[in-house]
């Protein structure tokens, strides 16, 4: 285990044109096991998930991320490949459909960086089109 310094920065553009970012900078954790990293950080108020954990799973072309606390979360990125799950809310279950579009992942000895772009489709009905980029230091 190796204490590093995340930065996320994540974009969501609606179909509508509405465009949001968040900057993270937080303390992590990183494993090396059975040649997949392991990368996991405490969220923020600032990312609108205060109280929840992150959890990433990296290989040499995908990576799976749980969140851990009010609202549980997984997704699943691939390259071409469309993820279908629950989004579990306090307020309930929403049908989430992930649809990778690039995944950039370059690690070495503990530091390094995760590239994705991907479209978000919740319920049928919100559609976004996101980018999350992870530095690792």
């Amino acid at each position: 285990m190796k204490e590093v310094l995340v930065k996320v920065i994540g974009t969501q553009k609606l179909e509508d044109g509405e465009k949001t970012e968040i900057e993270l900078v937080t303390k992590g954790k990183l494993y090396d096991k059975s040649g997949s990293y392991y990368l996991i950080y405490d969220e923020s108020e600032i990312s609108g998930l205060e109280n929840s954990t992150t959890s990433l799973k990296i290989n040499d072309d995908e990576v799976s991320m749980k969140r851990f606390g009010e609202n549980n979360s997984k997704m699943e990125f691939k390259k071409d490949y469309k993820y279908k799950t629950l989004y579990a809310t306090m307020y309930g279950n929403l049908d989430m459909e992930v649809s990778t579009q690039k995944i950039k992942i370059d690690i070495n000895d503990g530091k390094g960086s995760i590239n994705l772009k991907y479209k978000l489709i919740i319920s049928k009905t919100t559609e976004s089109l996101n980018t999350l980029d992870i530095t690792i230091s």
